[in-house]
Protein backbone atom coordinates (compact mmCIF):
# COMPACT_ATOMS: atom_id res chain seq x y z
CA UNK A 1 0.00 0.00 0.00
CA UNK A 2 2.48 2.30 1.15
CA UNK A 3 4.36 1.90 -2.56
CA UNK A 4 1.31 2.67 -4.42
CA UNK A 5 0.72 5.85 -2.64
CA UNK A 6 4.57 6.51 -3.09
CA UNK A 7 4.11 5.99 -6.81
CA UNK A 8 1.07 7.94 -6.91
CA UNK A 9 2.43 10.82 -5.31
CA UNK A 10 5.49 10.46 -7.49
CA UNK A 11 2.94 10.68 -10.70
CA UNK A 12 1.89 14.23 -8.86
CA UNK A 13 5.30 15.22 -8.48
CA UNK A 14 6.33 14.58 -11.87
CA UNK A 15 2.82 15.86 -13.65
CA UNK A 16 3.40 19.10 -11.74
CA UNK A 17 6.74 19.23 -12.99
CA UNK A 18 5.46 19.01 -16.97
CA UNK A 19 3.07 21.09 -16.55
CA UNK A 20 5.32 23.54 -15.28
CA UNK A 21 7.79 23.03 -17.74
CA UNK A 22 5.09 23.19 -20.96
CA UNK A 23 3.37 26.44 -19.41
CA UNK A 24 6.91 28.87 -19.44
CA UNK A 25 8.79 28.95 -22.07
CA UNK A 26 12.65 28.73 -20.61
CA UNK A 27 13.44 32.42 -18.31
CA UNK A 28 9.92 33.10 -18.32
CA UNK A 29 7.10 32.62 -15.16
CA UNK A 30 7.30 32.74 -11.73
CA UNK A 31 9.98 30.46 -10.81
CA UNK A 32 12.41 30.74 -14.09
CA UNK A 33 15.23 28.04 -14.67
CA UNK A 34 18.13 29.33 -14.72
CA UNK A 35 21.22 26.88 -16.76
CA UNK A 36 24.89 27.06 -15.85
CA UNK A 37 26.57 30.28 -16.82
CA UNK A 38 28.39 30.37 -19.98
CA UNK A 39 31.63 32.37 -20.13
CA UNK A 40 33.46 32.95 -23.42
CA UNK A 41 36.05 35.63 -24.60
CA UNK A 42 34.30 36.52 -27.65
CA UNK A 43 30.36 37.04 -26.81
CA UNK A 44 27.55 36.31 -28.91
CA UNK A 45 26.85 38.84 -31.08
CA UNK A 46 23.39 38.41 -32.93
CA UNK A 47 21.36 42.00 -33.71
CA UNK A 48 18.41 42.22 -36.31
CA UNK A 49 20.42 44.90 -38.94
CA UNK A 50 17.49 48.01 -38.80
CA UNK A 51 16.11 48.29 -42.51
CA UNK A 52 12.44 49.61 -41.23
CA UNK A 53 9.02 49.14 -42.63
CA UNK A 54 8.32 48.57 -46.19
CA UNK A 55 5.25 50.95 -47.36
CA UNK A 56 2.03 49.42 -46.21
CA UNK A 57 3.15 46.55 -43.88
CA UNK A 58 2.78 46.52 -40.11
CA UNK A 59 3.32 44.10 -36.90
CA UNK A 60 1.39 41.42 -36.69
CA UNK A 61 -1.80 41.86 -34.14
CA UNK A 62 -2.67 38.65 -31.93
CA UNK A 63 -5.82 37.04 -32.36
CA UNK A 64 -9.00 39.72 -32.32
CA UNK A 65 -6.85 42.49 -32.33
CA UNK A 66 -5.59 45.01 -34.98
CA UNK A 67 -2.88 47.48 -35.71
CA UNK A 68 -2.63 50.39 -37.25
CA UNK A 69 -0.50 53.23 -37.46
CA UNK A 70 -1.28 56.33 -35.18
CA UNK A 71 1.58 58.00 -36.21
CA UNK A 72 4.69 57.79 -38.80
CA UNK A 73 7.38 59.25 -40.01
CA UNK A 74 8.80 60.46 -36.35
CA UNK A 75 12.51 60.36 -35.15
CA UNK A 76 13.47 57.63 -33.19
CA UNK A 77 10.40 57.74 -30.90
CA UNK A 78 10.99 56.02 -27.64
CA UNK A 79 8.91 56.94 -24.87
CA UNK A 80 4.94 57.90 -24.85
CA UNK A 81 3.10 59.66 -22.20
CA UNK A 82 -0.55 60.02 -22.63
CA UNK A 83 -1.97 63.81 -21.36
CA UNK A 84 -5.60 63.77 -19.79
CA UNK A 85 -6.70 65.37 -22.72
CA UNK A 86 -5.67 62.41 -24.59
CA UNK A 87 -2.70 64.07 -26.28
CA UNK A 88 0.15 61.80 -26.29
CA UNK A 89 3.67 63.09 -26.44
CA UNK A 90 6.56 61.41 -27.73
CA UNK A 91 9.92 61.22 -26.68
CA UNK A 92 12.28 61.43 -30.08
CA UNK A 93 16.10 60.67 -28.64
CA UNK A 94 19.17 58.79 -28.42
CA UNK A 95 22.16 57.70 -26.32
CA UNK A 96 24.05 61.15 -25.75
CA UNK A 97 27.61 61.58 -26.12
CA UNK A 98 29.44 59.21 -24.06
CA UNK A 99 33.47 60.06 -24.49
CA UNK A 100 33.98 57.34 -22.28
CA UNK A 101 31.83 54.49 -23.15
CA UNK A 102 33.47 54.12 -26.41
CA UNK A 103 37.07 53.03 -24.98
CA UNK A 104 38.71 49.59 -26.52
CA UNK A 105 38.18 47.08 -29.53
CA UNK A 106 34.72 45.49 -27.85
CA UNK A 107 33.35 48.67 -27.00
CA UNK A 108 34.29 50.07 -30.67
CA UNK A 109 32.41 46.71 -31.94
CA UNK A 110 29.05 47.11 -29.68
CA UNK A 111 29.59 50.99 -31.44
CA UNK A 112 29.42 49.20 -35.02
CA UNK A 113 26.54 46.96 -33.95
CA UNK A 114 24.65 49.26 -32.24
CA UNK A 115 24.87 51.52 -35.04
CA UNK A 116 23.63 48.35 -37.77
CA UNK A 117 20.40 48.19 -34.79
CA UNK A 118 19.52 51.90 -35.45
CA UNK A 119 21.07 53.25 -32.62
CA UNK A 120 24.12 55.71 -31.65
CA UNK A 121 23.39 58.40 -34.46
CA UNK A 122 24.99 61.49 -35.03
CA UNK A 123 23.35 63.30 -32.67
CA UNK A 124 19.85 62.73 -30.54
CA UNK A 125 16.87 64.21 -31.43
CA UNK A 126 16.25 65.61 -28.44
CA UNK A 127 12.53 66.65 -28.23
CA UNK A 128 8.95 65.85 -27.28
CA UNK A 129 6.51 66.01 -29.92
CA UNK A 130 2.91 65.96 -29.18
CA UNK A 131 0.40 63.90 -31.48
CA UNK A 132 -3.61 64.55 -31.50
CA UNK A 133 -6.34 62.58 -32.25
CA UNK A 134 -9.10 65.07 -32.68
CA UNK A 135 -11.84 63.19 -34.89
CA UNK A 136 -11.21 60.07 -32.66
CA UNK A 137 -10.26 57.54 -35.86
CA UNK A 138 -7.05 56.43 -34.48
CA UNK A 139 -4.86 58.33 -36.43
CA UNK A 140 -3.18 61.70 -35.33
CA UNK A 141 -4.01 64.44 -37.51
CA UNK A 142 -1.72 66.96 -35.07
CA UNK A 143 1.87 65.97 -35.08
CA UNK A 144 3.93 69.34 -33.79
CA UNK A 145 7.12 70.19 -31.77
CA UNK A 146 5.99 70.48 -27.97
CA UNK A 147 9.41 70.66 -26.42
CA UNK A 148 12.83 71.24 -27.93
CA UNK A 149 16.29 71.38 -27.07
CA UNK A 150 16.28 68.77 -24.18
CA UNK A 151 19.48 66.26 -23.34
CA UNK A 152 18.42 63.04 -24.59
CA UNK A 153 15.06 62.83 -22.89
CA UNK A 154 13.12 59.66 -21.87
CA UNK A 155 10.26 59.75 -18.93
CA UNK A 156 7.55 62.07 -18.24
CA UNK A 157 5.49 62.85 -15.78
CA UNK A 158 2.22 65.33 -15.29
CA UNK A 159 2.11 66.50 -11.71
CA UNK A 160 -1.13 69.33 -11.41
CA UNK A 161 0.25 72.18 -13.93
CA UNK A 162 4.00 70.65 -13.83
CA UNK A 163 5.67 68.67 -16.68
CA UNK A 164 8.64 66.33 -15.35
CA UNK A 165 10.92 65.38 -17.90
CA UNK A 166 13.39 63.11 -17.19
CA UNK A 167 16.91 64.10 -19.37
CA UNK A 168 20.01 61.78 -19.11
CA UNK A 169 21.33 64.20 -16.33
CA UNK A 170 18.74 65.82 -14.49
CA UNK A 171 14.98 66.09 -13.56
CA UNK A 172 13.10 68.63 -14.95
CA UNK A 173 10.11 70.61 -14.89
CA UNK A 174 7.91 72.52 -17.10
CA UNK A 175 5.04 74.50 -17.01
CA UNK A 176 1.96 73.20 -18.75
CA UNK A 177 -1.37 75.27 -18.73
CA UNK A 178 -3.12 72.41 -20.72
CA UNK A 179 -2.85 73.19 -24.41
CA UNK A 180 1.28 74.92 -24.12
CA UNK A 181 4.66 74.08 -22.59
CA UNK A 182 6.76 76.74 -21.02
CA UNK A 183 10.00 76.22 -23.79
CA UNK A 184 12.71 76.56 -20.76
CA UNK A 185 12.45 74.60 -17.16
CA UNK A 186 14.01 74.60 -13.92
CA UNK A 187 16.46 71.46 -12.68
CA UNK A 188 14.58 69.56 -9.87
CA UNK A 189 17.88 67.81 -9.47
CA UNK A 190 21.13 66.21 -11.28
CA UNK A 191 20.44 62.46 -11.94
CA UNK A 192 23.72 60.34 -12.35
CA UNK A 193 25.26 61.02 -16.24
CA UNK A 194 28.92 61.50 -16.45
CA UNK A 195 31.64 60.56 -19.54
CA UNK A 196 30.61 56.32 -19.36
CA UNK A 197 26.60 56.76 -18.77
CA UNK A 198 26.38 53.48 -20.38
CA UNK A 199 22.39 52.93 -19.72
CA UNK A 200 21.35 56.59 -20.13
CA UNK A 201 17.86 56.55 -20.26
CA UNK A 202 15.85 58.01 -17.41
CA UNK A 203 11.96 56.85 -16.68
CA UNK A 204 10.13 59.45 -14.21
CA UNK A 205 6.73 58.51 -12.45
CA UNK A 206 4.37 60.15 -9.94
CA UNK A 207 2.88 58.89 -6.75
CA UNK A 208 -0.84 58.89 -6.72
CA UNK A 209 -0.46 62.01 -4.68
CA UNK A 210 2.62 64.10 -6.78
CA UNK A 211 4.67 64.42 -4.27
CA UNK A 212 7.61 61.53 -5.06
CA UNK A 213 8.69 61.13 -7.76
CA UNK A 214 10.53 57.68 -8.54
CA UNK A 215 13.36 57.72 -11.55
CA UNK A 216 15.15 55.29 -12.78
CA UNK A 217 18.75 55.11 -13.35
CA UNK A 218 20.47 52.26 -15.60
CA UNK A 219 24.12 50.73 -14.43
CA UNK A 220 27.43 52.15 -15.51
CA UNK A 221 28.17 48.84 -17.26
CA UNK A 222 27.44 45.48 -17.37
CA UNK A 223 28.48 43.84 -14.45
CA UNK A 224 30.47 46.15 -12.27
CA UNK A 225 33.59 46.24 -14.69
CA UNK A 226 34.17 50.00 -14.86
CA UNK A 227 34.23 49.95 -11.08
CA UNK A 228 32.33 50.41 -8.66
CA UNK A 229 32.79 53.38 -7.97
CA UNK A 230 31.46 54.51 -11.17
CA UNK A 231 28.00 53.18 -10.07
CA UNK A 232 27.43 55.49 -7.24
CA UNK A 233 23.61 56.34 -7.33
CA UNK A 234 23.09 53.97 -10.32
CA UNK A 235 21.30 50.50 -10.81
CA UNK A 236 18.25 51.99 -8.70
CA UNK A 237 15.54 53.53 -8.74
CA UNK A 238 15.96 56.86 -7.15
CA UNK A 239 12.95 58.62 -4.78
CA UNK A 240 13.06 62.17 -5.10
CA UNK A 241 10.83 65.15 -3.68
CA UNK A 242 9.57 67.33 -6.54
CA UNK A 243 9.38 70.34 -3.58
CA UNK A 244 12.96 70.15 -2.74
CA UNK A 245 15.29 68.50 -4.93
CA UNK A 246 16.19 66.04 -2.24
CA UNK A 247 16.47 62.24 -3.43
CA UNK A 248 17.01 59.07 -2.15
CA UNK A 249 17.86 55.76 -3.15
CA UNK A 250 14.68 53.60 -2.89
CA UNK A 251 15.32 50.25 -4.43
CA UNK A 252 18.64 49.22 -5.73
CA UNK A 253 20.65 46.05 -7.40
CA UNK A 254 18.52 46.39 -10.61
CA UNK A 255 20.91 46.68 -13.54
CA UNK A 256 18.85 48.16 -15.82
CA UNK A 257 15.23 49.58 -14.89
CA UNK A 258 12.99 51.25 -17.46
CA UNK A 259 9.39 50.77 -17.43
CA UNK A 260 7.55 51.78 -14.38
CA UNK A 261 3.40 51.44 -13.73
CA UNK A 262 1.44 51.11 -10.58
CA UNK A 263 -0.53 48.17 -10.55
CA UNK A 264 -4.30 49.18 -10.44
CA UNK A 265 -5.81 46.96 -7.94
CA UNK A 266 -2.80 47.01 -5.30
CA UNK A 267 -1.53 50.72 -6.20
CA UNK A 268 2.24 49.00 -5.76
CA UNK A 269 4.78 50.37 -8.19
CA UNK A 270 6.00 47.64 -10.87
CA UNK A 271 8.84 47.96 -12.78
CA UNK A 272 10.76 45.67 -15.65
CA UNK A 273 14.71 45.39 -15.51
CA UNK A 274 17.00 44.58 -17.95
CA UNK A 275 19.38 41.93 -16.56
CA UNK A 276 23.19 41.12 -17.43
CA UNK A 277 24.56 39.57 -20.54
CA UNK A 278 27.66 37.44 -22.07
CA UNK A 279 26.72 34.41 -19.39
CA UNK A 280 24.80 32.73 -22.34
CA UNK A 281 21.50 32.48 -24.47
CA UNK A 282 19.72 31.92 -21.73
CA UNK A 283 21.52 33.74 -18.86
CA UNK A 284 20.40 36.25 -17.48
CA UNK A 285 16.09 37.11 -17.70
CA UNK A 286 14.99 40.22 -17.73
CA UNK A 287 12.14 40.47 -15.56
CA UNK A 288 8.81 42.31 -13.88
CA UNK A 289 8.98 42.89 -10.47
CA UNK A 290 7.05 44.78 -7.65
CA UNK A 291 8.92 47.19 -6.09
CA UNK A 292 10.05 47.30 -2.34
CA UNK A 293 10.90 50.34 -0.44
CA UNK A 294 14.86 49.40 0.59
CA UNK A 295 14.93 46.16 -1.69
CA UNK A 296 18.00 45.14 -3.13
CA UNK A 297 17.78 43.05 -6.05
CA UNK A 298 21.59 41.92 -6.77
CA UNK A 299 23.07 43.68 -9.57
CA UNK A 300 26.31 43.22 -9.97
CA UNK A 301 27.57 40.26 -7.13
CA UNK A 302 24.03 38.23 -8.08
CA UNK A 303 21.03 37.61 -9.95
CA UNK A 304 17.48 36.30 -10.04
CA UNK A 305 18.10 36.02 -5.95
CA UNK A 306 21.35 35.04 -4.63
CA UNK A 307 22.64 33.51 -7.97
CA UNK A 308 26.72 35.03 -7.62
CA UNK A 309 28.08 36.00 -10.47
CA UNK A 310 31.82 35.08 -10.29
CA UNK A 311 32.91 38.07 -12.62
CA UNK A 312 32.42 40.88 -10.24
CA UNK A 313 35.90 41.37 -8.55
CA UNK A 314 34.35 42.66 -5.39
CA UNK A 315 32.56 40.33 -4.08
CA UNK A 316 29.66 41.24 -1.14
CA UNK A 317 28.24 38.18 0.17
CA UNK A 318 26.22 40.24 2.92
CA UNK A 319 24.32 42.06 0.03
CA UNK A 320 23.58 39.08 -2.13
CA UNK A 321 22.51 37.57 1.23
CA UNK A 322 19.72 40.20 0.72
CA UNK A 323 18.67 39.75 -2.67
CA UNK A 324 15.68 39.84 -3.36
CA UNK A 325 14.13 37.22 -6.24
CA UNK A 326 12.33 39.35 -8.83
CA UNK A 327 8.31 38.65 -9.43
CA UNK A 328 8.38 37.17 -12.99
CA UNK A 329 11.02 36.42 -15.45
CA UNK A 330 11.06 38.02 -18.72
CA UNK A 331 13.25 36.05 -21.20
CA UNK A 332 17.02 36.41 -20.89
CA UNK A 333 18.31 38.99 -23.32
CA UNK A 334 14.72 40.47 -24.28
CA UNK A 335 15.42 43.95 -23.62
CA UNK A 336 12.42 44.63 -22.19
CA UNK A 337 11.95 48.16 -21.80
CA UNK A 338 8.36 49.12 -21.69
CA UNK A 339 5.63 48.75 -19.12
CA UNK A 340 1.94 49.53 -18.77
CA UNK A 341 -0.62 48.14 -16.66
CA UNK A 342 -4.18 48.39 -18.63
CA UNK A 343 -6.80 49.84 -16.93
CA UNK A 344 -9.06 50.89 -19.86
CA UNK A 345 -12.37 49.79 -21.01
CA UNK A 346 -11.79 48.86 -24.99
CA UNK A 347 -10.16 46.08 -24.71
CA UNK A 348 -11.47 42.67 -23.72
CA UNK A 349 -11.94 42.56 -19.77
CA UNK A 350 -9.17 39.35 -19.65
CA UNK A 351 -6.56 42.71 -20.04
CA UNK A 352 -7.79 44.18 -17.07
CA UNK A 353 -5.25 44.68 -14.22
CA UNK A 354 -2.44 42.73 -16.89
CA UNK A 355 0.81 44.48 -17.85
CA UNK A 356 1.86 45.41 -21.57
CA UNK A 357 5.70 44.87 -22.22
CA UNK A 358 7.90 46.49 -25.02
CA UNK A 359 10.81 44.02 -25.86
CA UNK A 360 13.47 45.92 -27.90
CA UNK A 361 14.93 42.79 -28.70
CA UNK A 362 17.98 40.75 -28.32
CA UNK A 363 21.67 41.47 -29.43
CA UNK A 364 23.66 38.58 -27.50
CA UNK A 365 21.49 35.39 -27.91
CA UNK A 366 20.92 33.21 -30.63
CA UNK A 367 18.18 32.71 -31.80
CA UNK A 368 17.36 36.20 -31.54
CA UNK A 369 14.79 36.82 -28.71
CA UNK A 370 12.11 39.93 -27.88
CA UNK A 371 11.86 42.30 -30.98
CA UNK A 372 8.11 41.80 -29.84
CA UNK A 373 4.82 43.43 -26.93
CA UNK A 374 3.80 40.57 -24.68
CA UNK A 375 1.32 40.82 -22.09
CA UNK A 376 1.55 39.02 -18.88
CA UNK A 377 -2.01 38.65 -17.17
CA UNK A 378 -2.47 39.56 -13.45
CA UNK A 379 -4.75 37.66 -11.30
CA UNK A 380 -5.25 38.83 -7.28
CA UNK A 381 -2.71 41.44 -7.90
CA UNK A 382 -0.32 39.16 -9.11
CA UNK A 383 1.15 38.00 -12.96
CA UNK A 384 -0.66 34.26 -13.05
CA UNK A 385 0.05 33.00 -16.53
CA UNK A 386 2.27 32.28 -19.34
CA UNK A 387 3.48 35.73 -21.13
CA UNK A 388 1.12 36.07 -24.52
CA UNK A 389 2.07 37.92 -27.43
CA UNK A 390 0.33 40.88 -28.71
CA UNK A 391 2.01 42.10 -31.16
CA UNK A 392 4.65 40.41 -33.52
CA UNK A 393 6.55 40.30 -37.08
CA UNK A 394 8.87 43.45 -35.83
CA UNK A 395 11.61 40.78 -37.59
CA UNK A 396 11.44 39.76 -41.22
CA UNK A 397 12.55 36.35 -42.80
CA UNK A 398 15.59 37.80 -43.64
CA UNK A 399 16.46 38.42 -40.27
CA UNK A 400 16.08 42.39 -40.89
CA UNK A 401 14.32 44.63 -37.85
CA UNK A 402 11.51 46.60 -39.62
CA UNK A 403 10.87 47.65 -36.01
CA UNK A 404 12.00 47.50 -32.48
CA UNK A 405 8.79 48.51 -29.39
CA UNK A 406 10.01 50.71 -26.54
CA UNK A 407 7.52 53.01 -24.66
CA UNK A 408 4.13 51.18 -24.48
CA UNK A 409 1.15 53.15 -22.59
CA UNK A 410 -2.87 53.09 -22.83
CA UNK A 411 -4.30 56.02 -24.50
CA UNK A 412 -7.42 57.97 -23.47
CA UNK A 413 -9.48 55.30 -25.39
CA UNK A 414 -8.13 52.31 -24.13
CA UNK A 415 -6.28 51.68 -26.89
CA UNK A 416 -3.05 50.45 -26.72
CA UNK A 417 0.08 52.79 -28.09
CA UNK A 418 3.92 51.08 -28.66
CA UNK A 419 6.55 53.62 -29.90
CA UNK A 420 8.77 51.84 -32.44
CA UNK A 421 11.85 53.53 -32.69
CA UNK A 422 13.01 51.79 -35.99
CA UNK A 423 9.68 51.67 -37.91
CA UNK A 424 9.57 55.44 -36.63
CA UNK A 425 6.09 55.12 -35.81
CA UNK A 426 3.60 54.74 -33.00
CA UNK A 427 1.53 52.04 -33.27
CA UNK A 428 -1.95 51.25 -32.33
CA UNK A 429 -3.52 48.44 -30.76
CA UNK A 430 -7.46 47.84 -30.82
CA UNK A 431 -10.21 45.04 -31.13
CA UNK A 432 -10.13 44.25 -34.23
CA UNK A 433 -13.66 45.17 -36.60
CA UNK A 434 -15.80 42.62 -38.01
CA UNK A 435 -15.27 42.68 -41.03
CA UNK A 436 -18.76 43.93 -42.23
CA UNK A 437 -17.74 47.35 -40.97
CA UNK A 438 -14.64 47.76 -42.84
CA UNK A 439 -16.75 47.83 -46.03
CA UNK A 440 -17.60 51.60 -46.47
CA UNK A 441 -21.19 52.05 -48.08
CA UNK A 442 -21.51 53.35 -51.04
CA UNK A 443 -23.04 56.65 -51.65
Amino acid sequence: MRSVVALAFLGLLLFAATATGEEYAPGFGPNPQLPEPEHSLVPTVNIAPAKSWPAGATPTAAGGLQVTAFAEDLDHPRWLYVLPNGDVLVAGTDAPPRPEEGNGLKAWFMSFFQKRAGSTRTASPNRITLLRDGDGDGIAEIKRPFLTGLNSPFGMALVGDALYVANTDALMRFHYDGENVSPTGEKVADLPGGPINHHWTKNVIASEDGKKLYVTVGSNSNVGENGLDKEEGRAAILEIDPATGNSRIFASGMRNPNGMGWQPQSKQLWTVVNERDELGNDLVPDYLTSVKDGGFYGWPFSYFGQHVDTRVKEQRPDLVATALVPDYGLGAHTASLGLAFYDGKLLPEHFQGGAFVGQHGSWNREPRAGYKVIFVPFKDEQPSGPPEDILTGFVDADGNARGRPVGVAVGKTGALLVADDVGNTIWRVAPALPKQALVQPVR
